[in-house]
Formats: structure tokens, sequence, C-alpha cells
């Protein structure tokens, strides 16, 4: 907690109302409603997504529907959160003392939101935070369950991680600041708190789980018994190859930020590094999502070239068994994954680029690439759906040509 006031007296208007802490706790609860959210309407799309992720279903029709326990596990999380806040807002008044002051009411919500998901409680979702917390411990260390033990569950988890990553960054960075005596978790974020490197470290540790997961993946493959039918794995590398493009990003992003605390001027050949790697991680980024996680068929000549035959016919750049029916939903997504990947383009803009130095838009960036997560869970789901029905998509809809033999099933 500080013990020097006078920190608070940089905080904009944004921050005096809404602290570091409170849009942590907000982006969280945010991402339960929006699980809930996932599994109604995937449930009415008649997707049975606890069944995809091999958790337990209901044993009586009495118990509550897996979307509605985490509604009522969103909705107590969001009167906590309220009632902290509110009690944070008449506390403070928007004073910049008293805000910089009142840390601890903050940092007691993150930690109350905690007790509330850790807490024994029935009737409050438990077997599923059970599950989560599990699945937590398995992938933090990068870590992955086999294709009957929730396979796919983690692969969800560990991908809504690599969005969360500066959420989970703001987070260490808050309770650095809370402990330091020279500031206070409510004042404005400090990210060099606990080091110049401790911010990217945090960030990168998603990707670095994803690629750990990859790699198991492809070892997994090369040692099975029926490698010569299931391929070589090279799906898995590909994957793997894509994660490690978030490195370089975060590499050079940290150089020009320590340049500009340091007072130097910025390097050209710096940026243009940070321009070609930030690229490269989008669009192989976008590519992938399209092709790979959602087997669409946008990048693939051949698919395009059979689109109007009798024995494939299927909306053009996409496939034959489309769950949600409108092709232009289809189009929107891919249009819309295309834009949320390439948010970093806004620092290119002479206009755009100081507002990367306001917290209000760096927490819209935030909230952007959570909502660009949910919207890919829905397609993403649909697809392990489809690759697991009985008529779900042949080797000709799921194009990994370009990484197995024909005859290779989609391990991925």
């Amino acid at each position: 907690m500080a013990g020097d006031h006078k920190v608070g007296q940089d905080l904009d208007l944004f921050s005096l109302t809404f602290p570091l802490p409170y849009r942590i706790g907000f982006i969280l609860i945010l991402g339960v409603w929006g699980w809930g959210v996932n599994l109604q309407y995937l449930e009415r799309a008649k997707i049975n997504t606890p069944s995809l992720i091999q958790y337990p279903s209901r044993s009586s029709p009495t118990q509550p529907t897996h979307h509605l326990s985490t509604y009522r596990l969103a909705t107590v999380l969001s009167i906590v959160y309220t009632f902290s806040i509110a009690t944070f807002w008449l506390f403070t008044r928007r004073v910049p003392d008293l805000v910089v002051r009142h840390d601890w009411i903050a940092i007691l919500s993150l930690a109350a939101l905690a007790a509330v998901f850790l807490a024994p409680l029935r009737g409050l979702a438990r077997n599923g935070r059970h599950r989560l917390l599990t699945s937590l411990r398995r992938v933090s260390i990068g870590g992955i369950a086999s294709a009957t033990d929730g396979r796919f569950g983690d692969i969800l988890l560990a991908d809504a991680l690599t969005s969360y990553g500066k959420v989970l960054a703001d987070l260490v960075v808050a309770v650095c600041m809370f402990f330091s005596p020279s500031t206070s978790a409510t004042a404005a974020p400090n990210r060099s708190c606990g080091g110049a490197l401790a911010v990217p470290l945090v960030i990168a540790i998603p990707s670095a789980i994803r690629l750990r997961q990859c790699l198991i993946e492809y070892l997994r493959v090369r040692r099975a018994p029926y490698r010569e039918s299931a391929g070589w794995g090279g799906q898995h590398l590909a994957n793997a190859a894509k994660y490690s493009t978030a490195f370089p990003v975060l590499f050079f992003a940290t150089m020009q930020r320590n340049r500009a605390i340091a007072g130097d001027s910025p390097s050209p050949a710096l940026d243009r590094a940070w321009l070609a790697a930030s690229l490269l991680n989008s669009l192989y980024s976008f590519y992938w999502d399209v092709a790979k996680d959602w087997d669409l068929t946008l990048f693939s000549p051949a698919a395009r070239r059979r689109h109007n035959t009798p024995r494939d016919h299927h909306p053009y750049g996409l496939r034959s068994r489309l769950v949600f029916r409108q092709p232009i939903l289809y189009y929107a997504v891919i249009a819309l994954d295309l834009v949320l990947r390439c948010t970093w383009a806004t620092k290119l803009s002479v206009r755009l680029a100081p507002l990367h130095d306001s917290e209000g838009f760096l927490f819209l960036l935030q909230l952007l690439e959570v909502f660009r997560r949910w919207v890919w869970i829905f397609f993403r789901v649909e697809t392990e759906f489809i690759r697991n029905s009985p008529t779900g998509l042949g080797v000709d809809d799921i194009l990994l040509g370009d990484y197995k033999d024909d005859s290779e099933d989609d391990d991925f």
C-alpha cells in the first residue's frame, strides 16, 4: 500500500473511476458470463459441449443445466464485485488521494472473488469449478490430457489463457503495486513493477503453455503404434510454430518500451522488426483460426475448385456442413477475427498511437481480445462437434494435406 499519496495525482478520470484491480475483476467475471452463453447457445444448436470436453453429464433431470450453473456462479461473483466497487466509490468519491489510500478495498475484492471461486459451496457449480482448477493445474505447466480424459477441454482452456495474458499480467502488476511501499494498486499502473521483464514474461506464459502442449501432441503421434496410418505429426509442429511467433512480438515490444522509459530516441530498425513480427503472428494466427481451428476452405485452392461440384457443394470458402446455417455469419466472423487479430496496427496511426498510453484504450483492447476469443469458441466447438460426428468432415474438408498424408486422421 502506498505511503506517499501524491502518486495519485496523475490519475485520469477513467482510472479514478475504474482502477486497475476492478478492471481485472470485470474482465474475469465477464469471461464466466461468456462461457455460460457459449454453453447455452451451443446447446440450442444441438452441440453437447460438456460431452466434447469429457465433462460428466447431468445424472438427474432436476439438476440445473451446465449453463445455468455457470450463470449462478457468475451472478454471485457479480454481486460481490458490485458491492465492492460501490463501497470503493462511496469511500473515495474520485478524489485522487482517497483512491490511492483505499487500494485495499480493490485488492480485497479480488481476494473475495477468488474465495468465492475456490470455496467448496454446493449449488454453485462446485464440480465445474473443481474441474476447471484441475485442468488449470495440468495446463499451467503445459500438460494436456489424453483424448479420452478431456484433451479438447485443455486445448480450449489454454487457448483462452492466451487471450487473457495481458489481464493476468495486470493482475501481477496490481499485486506488486499493492505491496510496494512507494505506490498503490489503484495508482496509475506501473507495468515495470517487479522488473522490466515481469510483464512480458507473464504475457508469454500462455503461449509457452500451448507451444509445449503442441510438442507433447507431436510426441504422442510419433510414439503411437498406429503412426504409419496417423501421419508424422506435422500438424502439431506447425501449430507450435504459430505460438512461437508470439515471442518475437513481445521481445521487440519490450525493447521499444524500455527505450522509451530510458528516454532514448526510437529505433527505426527496432520498429520495423516489431512490425514484421506482429504481422507474421497476426496473419499466421488468423490463417490457423480459419483453416485449422474452424476447418473452413477459404485458403484452399483445391477446395474452392470443388465449390460447385455435386460431390462436395458448399458456400465459397466455407465447408459442406455448417451447424449455424447462415453463411453470412461465417464470413462476418472471419472478417471480425482478422480485424481483432490486428488491433496492434492502431500504433501505426499518427492519431491513434497516443491512445496506447491511455488506460481506457488499453482496457478496450483487452475487452476486444476477450470478445474475439468468445466468438472463436463457438466455431471451434462447432468444428470439434463435426469432426466427432459420424457424418463429420472428411479429409478433403479438413484440408490438412500440407502437413500430412491423405490417409492421416485429424489429431488436432
